[in-house]
């Protein structure tokens, strides 16, 4: 299969060029020349089927021409070999918990695919891989452990001065080995469009070879989408309209939710939450883009101002607003509303949310009001990644996993720079 820039549907490259290069040349993101639409039984199948099954057959429909299918398939189970359940909290609905990875965060799907399969493509190079990654939060630490000892690829993780949680920084500052987490005086946003300005450095990339380790690589992206067709195939009464809510922040994660869609995943309505940074629901509403400098809030994984993966959609739905609205609703919620949503659920149901789950716990229970559908929310990351600001809301101390502990223990090895490009692109070029 072929991938196309979403700037230019002329100009198509092969799946190794697109996951090992990220962005196209021209700037735009990648999309596959075709999305594989599965025949009405596999979706009566999928409910005896495990999230490693569900994911091999998804790949072979995107990558089969690509990669040899037995390497495939060690790429897809040695990739997800942790469960993925889905909790019932009350009556029509539940959350997919996506936290029982490595790192704790749903990111460890994509990332540690991405991992194996661009380990896959570099195999007999003998120049090393530069891995670019900017992170809110969590997708920093499922990079970096993704990619820990992957000989031929060094990773440097960007992440914005103070706005990530202790807990999530000590994921991946305190690695060594091929991580290097630069210390960014600055927001996500700033730190995303470095990684965006190097890619697009003619004198960078002549020198180094360089890729990303964000959503924006189709490698990260697509494996996202396996776990929305495990959790309907959950889903107790397949005889109800299934809504999926998606806590939104640069997008990655909805944009896989749609892919699964066009593959013929039968979802009523997807839901795209976020925290008052709200660009997306607006543009769902009036139908005009407008970015914006990302504001700070307790679900900081979400703080986002411009979204890469939005062009993705865009491209999706033909630039058309209308159409988009159609599949997907927007709603935006402020810190208020999440502290007192993780102190119902947790004092009504005993089960405990981290914010990013909280802001898709309200705006999916909000929507089933009053309708006889069910869904689930995507829960992102454990609550103890936010250790201090769910314990300050529920007033309670809560455990620590074990897996969480052994990361705290390091120390912190990071390099504090500017947010000015210049200054990136001589460390870059100063470590070769």
């Amino acid at each position: 299969m072929l991938f196309y820039s979403t700037n230019n549907k002329n100009l198509k490259v092969s799946l190794r060029e697109a996951v090992l290069n990220s962005l196209a040349s021209d700037n735009g993101l990648y999309m596959p020349e075709k999305i594989p639409v599965f025949p009405p039984d596999f979706f009566s199948q999928i409910k005896d089927m495990s999230l490693p099954e569900i994911g091999f057959e998804v790949s072979k429909a995107f990558f089969d021409d690509d990669i040899n299918t037995s390497d495939l398939e060690t790429i897809v189970f040695e990739s997800l070999n942790f469960p993925v359940p889905l909790v019932r909290i009350k009556e029509n609905l539940s959350t997919l918990e996506l936290f029982h990875g490595p790192t704790l965060a749903f990111k460890d799907v994509g990332a540690r695919f991405m991992a194996r399969m661009m380990q896959y493509f570099s195999q007999n190079t003998d120049h090393l891989t530069h891995v670019l990654v900017a992170t809110s939060g969590d997708t920093g630490s499922a990079v970096a452990n993704g990619f820990l000892g992957v000989e031929g690829v060094h990773v440097t993780v960007l992440y914005p001065k103070g706005l990530v949680s202790p807990i999530q920084e000590c994921q991946f500052t305190t690695l060594g080995n091929n991580i290097t987490a630069l210390e960014i005086a600055g927001t996500f946003d700033d730190c995303q469009h470095l990684v965006k300005q190097a890619f697009l450095d003619k004198d960078l990339n002549r020198k180094l070879t360089l890729t990303s380790a964000n959503s924006i690589n189709l490698a990260r992206l697509i494996p996202q989408s396996f776990y929305y067709f495990y959790g309907l195939g959950q889903m107790k009464d397949r005889s109800k309209d299934t809504v999926i809510c998606v806590p939104s922040g640069n997008f990655g994660n909805l944009t896989a939710a749609l892919f699964a869609k066009r593959m013929g995943l039968p979802v009523a309505k997807f839901i795209a939450a976020t925290n008052v940074n709200d660009i997306v629901p607006k543009y769902l509403q009036s139908g005009k883009y407008d970015p914006k400098v990302s504001v700070a809030t307790i679900a900081n994984a979400m703080d986002v101002g411009n979204p890469s993966n939005f062009v993705r959609m865009l491209d999706l739905y033909e630039h058309n607003a209308q159409k988009m609205a159609e599949d997907i609703i927007g709603c935006r919620f402020t810190d208020e509303m999440v502290r007192k949503a993780i102190v119902t659920v947790y004092e009504q149901f005993e089960y405990l949310m981290d914010p990013h789950g909280a802001i898709g716990y309200m705006a999916l229970d909000d929507y089933l009001k009053g309708t006889d559908k069910q869904g689930f929310f995507i829960e992102t990351a454990h609550p103890a990644k936010f250790k201090d600001t769910v314990e300050a809301i529920i007033q309670k101390e809560i455990e620590i996993p074990s897996k969480l502990k052994k990361f705290m223990e390091g120390k912190k090895q990071s390099i504090s720079l500017s947010k000015e490009f210049i200054d990136f692109k001589d460390f870059l070029l100063q470590r070769g």
